[in-house]
């Protein structure tokens, strides 16, 4: 049994039903988005939000996205990830377009929804951003530039080169711990690569392997990176959480799962390039 084997949870039947389970809770949440939207076209730059529980912060983080970034329209899509306080009722009511999971099934699958809906109305460009109001969304048009100039294919937004205003100690040597490890693993320097708010092009959400139900930062960047598109960073201002509690569990939890999720994708990512040569 290869570590890959190891380190992927339940036996290949197990994760064939769940994938079967994801799919049909992904085709009733599409048929959400087309009752709420018929005929829906969204803007070339698409703002991703995945949002459980979050009805207290999400209209005022969707009030702060520009509706216009360097002279190209933006839209706003909300994936609400189960829940019954009403986030998709508050989105809705702040003027964004919204998709309702039926059941909570992770950040990481939430955000596979919202890349296809997105692509599939129109998007050129995705920026993914926090429901909790750790983000700024008035850095989106710095963050979206890069692409938009054909400097870069990814962009991800680093509060170590900006400024962190929580106060967590362990949280922040994680996130140079990892950011240290994920650019050792994808042959790139990058300084934060557990941070949410990023954008990239259509291109790249197209070509990645993306599987995590939960912990997505870590696959996107190493399998972008593995595939040979470019990524670099940008300042960001990272604040404490505007209302409620995380969804990500405790530093000890949280730290667990998201190497478990580096190494699985790690050696993922070579044995596809082995298979491809």
């Amino acid at each position: 049994m290869s570590l890959l084997d190891i380190l992927t949870t339940g036996d290949s039947r197990e994760r064939e039903r769940r994938s079967a389970m994801g799919a049909l809770v992904d085709d009733l949440a599409r048929t959400d988005f087309a009752k709420r939207h018929p005929g829906a076209t969204l803007g070339p730059i698409v703002v991703l939000i995945a949002a459980y529980l979050e009805a207290e912060s999400i209209g005022d983080v969707i009030a702060a996205v520009p509706s216009e970034v360097h002279g190209i329209a933006v839209s706003t899509l909300v994936v609400v990830d189960g829940g019954t306080d009403g986030t998709d009722e508050v989105a809705e009511r702040a003027g964004a377009f919204v998709c309702r999971l039926p059941v909570n099934r992770g950040q990481g699958a939430a955000l596979r929804l919202g890349y296809d809906l997105a692509i599939s109305h129109g998007a050129r460009f995705v920026v993914t951003v926090d429901a909790d109001g750790q983000n700024d969304p008035s850095e989106i048009p710095g963050l979206v530039e890069p692409l938009v100039t054909g400097e870069a294919d990814f962009v991800v937004a680093s509060r170590r080169l900006g400024v962190d205003h929580t106060t967590d100690r362990v949280r922040r040597a994680g996130v140079f711990v990892y950011g240290t490890l994920i650019s050792r693993i994808a042959g790139i320097h990058l300084t934060d690569t557990s941070n949410g708010f990023r954008a990239l092009t259509a291109e790249v959400l197209g070509n990645v392997t993306l599987e995590q139900d939960q912990y997505q930062t870590a696959e996107l960047i190493i399998s972008a990176a593995r595939r040979g598109y470019r990524i670099t960073e940008r300042p960001t201002a990272w604040h404490p959480r505007a209302a409620g509690t995380s969804k990500k569990g405790g530093n000890l939890t949280f730290g667990a799962a998201y190497l478990r999720v580096i190494l699985r994708t790690w050696l993922r990512e070579r044995r596809h390039v082995r298979a491809s040569a």
